[in-house]
């Protein structure tokens, strides 16, 4: 391995280390930093991109977090790029949990440990919400598009459906509407 490419690993894995560590409440919160590391500050790839590899990373089986820090880490430096992505964004959650593990029992019963988890519980929300405003402005903004995410969230959050089927009807209704589109028909 050369030495730029060497150096690009290390910076794969203290990006994705530091966006592993200083983010709670998983895959989902983190994706503002993703965007925020990988397209804007470091420009490993366009900001446009964000959506497919967020699409990609959450249609694939395990965590979105660990999925996306693999493919921009194999888009940027190939393979060794994308063990570092990878290992950076595992580690640091590795650490604290298991650091956690043999504390947290002994701790969870006092009052001031419970009001800490609520609000870090607020700071995810917020965090999500983010993410989901970050994709609101880059998604279509079509009637399609609306009735589309209206239907997805309702059978996933009101009627309990398995999201990984709706995730799959929702590509393939999307792919089904591009088709169609590019046929001559409107959507």
């Amino acid at each position: 391995m050369d030495k730029k490419r060497l150096a690009l690993c290390g910076k794969l894995f203290c990006t994705f280390g530091k966006i592993g560590a200083f983010t709670f409440g998983g895959g989902y919160a983190m994706i503002p930093l993703i965007r925020r590391e990988v397209a804007l500050k470091h420009k490993w790839i366009s900001e446009a991109e964000i959506l497919d590899i967020l699409a990609v990373s959450e249609s694939t089986p395990g965590p979105i977090a660990v999925n996306t820090a693999t493919f921009v880490g194999q888009r940027t430096a190939g393979f060794w790029g994308a063990l570092c992505a990878t290992l950076g964004v595992v580690t640091p959650s590795f650490c604290i949990i298991f650091l956690l593990s043999a504390v947290l029992r002994q701790f969870q019963e006092i009052a001031m440990v419970r009001y800490a988890f609520w609000g870090v519980r607020v700071a995810v929300l917020s965090l999500v919400f983010s993410a989901l405003v970050s994709m609101y402005k880059q998604c279509p903004h079509n009637l399609f598009s609306y009735v589309l995410a209206g239907a997805a969230f309702t059978a996933v959050a009101l009627l309990e459906a398995n999201a990984v089927i709706v995730l799959l009807a929702c590509g393939l209704t999307g792919l089904a509407a591009a088709l169609l589109r590019r046929e001559g028909g409107k959507l």
